[in-house]
C-alpha cells in the first residue's frame, strides 16, 4: 500500500460518517419499507449486500432464517448494532442512506421515492445528532463555525452524546482547530457576551466560561462548609485542561487529534470525559 492510501485508510478507520440512535433506526428504516406499495429499491439483496460489508450478518433476522420484510429486517439489524458494534451500525446507516439516495430514493418523481415525510423525519433525526441531511440525500456532519445561537447549542448538545459514547469523529467534526471542550467554552462566552477571545489561551477561555456559568475554578479559594459539588467543577476546570494537553495542534482538526504518543484507550477515555465536561457547561448555561 502506498503512503497516500495507507493516510486515507487510517483517517478512514478513525473517522465515522454517520450517527446512530434508536429515532435514526426507526427514521431509516421507513425509507426501505415497501409494504404500501408493489415494490422499491433497494431490494432485499441490496440490503443484505450492505449488511454483510459491515460484518452485520449476525444481527441480520433474514440471515438467520427468520421471514421479515425489509423495514423490519433493517430495523433489528441496526438494533443489534446499536447494542453490540456501534461502528458497523454507523457505517451501514451511511451505506443505507447512499444506496436509498442511488436509487432515486430522494428524489420526487422517481418511482421509488421514499416520500416527503419519511424523509423530513429522517432529516430530524440525523439533525438531532449533529448531522445534516439534505433534501436529496447528502449526509455530512454540521460545520460548527457555521452555527450560532441555539442551533449551535442543539450541534453541541449532539456531539457531547457522541463523545460520551466515545465515538471517535467527535473531536473531528468541529470544522475548526479547536477542540470540543474549547468550542464550547467559546459558545458559552458568545451566548453571555455577544463575543470571545478568539486569542486567549485554552486556560483562561475556559476559566472565564466556567466563571460565566457560575462554576468554580482552581482560582477559587474554597471557603469554610462548600458544598461538594464546587470541587466537583473544579475537577472537571483541572481535567478539561490535561485532556487538552493532549491534543495534536498540528494541522486544522482534520487529522488524528490526539497526539502520538496517545493510546487508543487514552484518547477514547479523554473523548468521553470530554463529553461529559461539555454537556455539565451546556446544562449550566440552559
Amino acid at each position: 500500500m502506498l503512503p497516500i492510501e495507507a493516510g486515507l485508510a487510517k483517517k478512514k478507520k478513525e473517522m465515522t460518517t454517520a450517527p446512530l440512535s434508536d429515532e435514526i433506526i426507526f427514521a431509516l428504516s421507513r425509507l426501505v419499507d415497501d409494504a404500501q406499495v408493489k415494490t422499491r429499491e433497494p431490494s432485499h439483496s441490496d440490503i443484505e449486500f450492505q449488511v454483510n460489508l459491515s460484518k452485520l450478518s449476525v444481527g441480520d433476522p433474514k440471515q438467520q432464517g427468520q421471514v421479515v420484510g425489509k423495514a423490519k429486517r433493517l430495523r433489528s439489524t441496526l438494533s443489534w448494532a446499536l447494542e453490540h458494534n456501534t461502528s458497523a451500525g454507523e457505517e451501514i446507516v451511511e451505506r443505507i442512506v447512499a444506496t436509498v439516495r442511488a436509487c432515486g430514493g430522494f428524489r420526487p418523481g422517481s418511482p421509488n421515492f421514499v416520500g416527503e415525510q419519511p424523509v423530513k423525519d429522517l432529516i430530524n433525526a440525523f439533525g438531532a445528532q449533529g448531522y445534516e441531511l439534505s433534501s436529496d440525500g447528502e449526509l455530512r456532519p454540521f460545520v460548527l463555525d457555521n452555527l450560532s445561537g441555539a442551533a449551535l447549542t442543539e450541534a453541541l448538545k449532539a456531539y457531547a452524546r457522541r463523545a460520551k459514547r466515545g465515538v471517535s469523529d467527535t473531536a473531528l467534526l468541529t470544522g475548526t482547530a479547536k477542540d470540543f471542550v474549547e468550542a464550547t467554552a467559546a459558545h458559552v462566552l458568545t451566548c453571555r457576551f455577544g463575543r470571545y477571545p478568539e486569542h486567549t489561551n485554552f486556560p483562561t477561555l475556559l476559566g472565564q466560561a466556567f466563571i460565566s456559568l457560575g462554576l468554580a475554578t482552581p482560582q477559587d479559594s474554597p471557603p469554610p462548609n462548600e458544598p461538594p459539588q464546587r470541587d466537583v467543577q473544579r475537577a472537571m476546570y483541572t481535567l478539561a485542561c490535561k485532556i487538552n494537553k493532549l491534543r495534536n495542534r498540528e494541522g486544522s482538526g482534520h487529522g488524528r487529534p490526539w497526539l502520538p504518543s496517545v493510546t487508543d484507550a487514552e484518547a477514547k477515555t479523554s473523548l468521553e470525559l470530554m463529553g461529559c465536561i461539555a454537556e455539565f457547561m451546556l446544562a449550566a448555561l440552559t
